[in-house]
């Protein structure tokens, strides 16, 4: 079968691999209908991270339940599934508790299991899923084309856009800065409509998802950073002559400037909600949150907890986080999909097997 696998900084291969089988008896195989690239694989593509040897890579995958061990139960052959991007046992204390990112025996895409064994990228023909029932998401019926491209946000990018807003306490009348203007910024511009906020600005400098934020449910559009970026705040949110800064922001990134910008949106006692993935470099301003008291959560979001939530108005077609697609090419032109997501000529890039 055809599996992706990054080499080193800027080398991404599409190659021959052998097909997975069942090697517990708790896993399943899934055929890949979809997979997709994500802005944290370009944290190792960009060299940002080290790669020591070729890894299979990806981790956002809808798909086809071929086969299943025999201790599975939840799902069965032919079943449509969505495989969030990390898999976890569904029994340990912390998946009981609803944070199965957080697995005693987390599994992740693209190395080995807890027993050894290899777990391929999810930008992959096929791949085994192991911890089948405490990972896999059935989908009911047989889902139409179109819905497709917004199942497979809920592996992580619509996921984790709401755990931002949901972390940063978004509801009914909230004001809210988005840093991040990438496929989980988006998304979580999306999350804060959702939740009913009254005004969402987004910080983008790129036309292009201005528009998509736009459509998404942003008020406004802030392309200004640091220092400008947040007068630009304070300007927008004025209110009875008085500036204000946001009661929410929601950091979207993982670098410390984006850290920075976020949290100096935010008023005293507001709320941070952050789910970039860290690149290096950021850190807490301890005396700043001391003195201004602002409530910092998030993290990597638990997307097994959000997707019952989330799926009913996916299927209904109430909720379009699939829109943050703007490409879409064929699992053997991966390479592809790398360059044209770290040169901004794409939001995020659809494979297809």
């Amino acid at each position: 079968m055809l599996a992706t696998m990054i080499h080193a900084p800027r080398d991404i291969r599409v190659e021959e691999q052998p097909l997975p089988t069942i090697a517990l008896p708790t896993d399943a195989v899934v055929r890949v209908v979809a997979a997709c690239v994500c802005g944290s694989d370009l944290w190792p593509y960009r060299g940002v991270r080290p790669t020591h040897q070729p890894h299979g890579i990806g981790h956002e995958l809808v798909g086809i339940v071929e086969e299943v061990g025999a201790d599975v139960s939840t799902v069965k052959p032919g079943d449509f599934v969505i495989s969030p991007f990390t898999m976890g046992d569904g029994t340990c204390v912390n998946c009981r508790n609803g944070w199965n990112q957080a697995c005693e025996h987390l599994t992740g895409f693209g190395g080995p299991d807890a027993t050894g064994h290899l777990v391929q990228g999810a930008q992959s023909a096929y791949v085994r899923i192991p911890y089948a029932d405490g990972t896999l998401q059935v989908v009911p019926g047989d889902p139409a084309p179109e819905l497709i491209p917004h199942l497979l946000t809920l592996a992580d990018v619509m996921s984790t856009g709401h755990h931002a807003a949901v972390s940063a306490q978004v509801g009914p009348g909230s004001t809210v800065v988005v840093v991040g203007d990438g496929a989980v910024g988006l998304c979580a511009v999306l999350a804060s409509k959702r939740l009913g906020a009254r005004r969402i600005i987004a910080m983008s400098r790129h036309a292009d998802r201005q528009a998509l934020a736009l459509e998404f449910g942003a008020t406004d559009i802030v392309a200004e950073r640091g220092e400008a970026g947040i007068e630009r705040v304070r300007e927008l949110l004025t209110e009875d002559g008085e500036p204000r800064m946001a009661d929410s922001a929601l950091e979207c990134v993982g670098t410390a400037e984006s850290m920075d910008q976020a949290l100096r949106s935010v008023r005293a006692g507001g709320y941070l909600g952050f789910v970039g993935v860290p690149a290096g470099g950021s850190q807490f301003p301890i005396r700043y949150l001391f003195d201004s008291n602002i409530h910092v959560a998030g993290g990597m979001a638990p997307a097994h907890r959000y997707i019952p939530e989330l799926l009913p108005e996916v299927l209904d077609g109430s909720l379009q986080p699939g829109k943050v697609f703007d490409l879409e090419l064929p699992l053997a032109e991966a390479a592809e999909a790398y360059r044209a997501m770290d040169e901004r000529r794409a939001i995020k890039v659809l494979l297809r097997p």
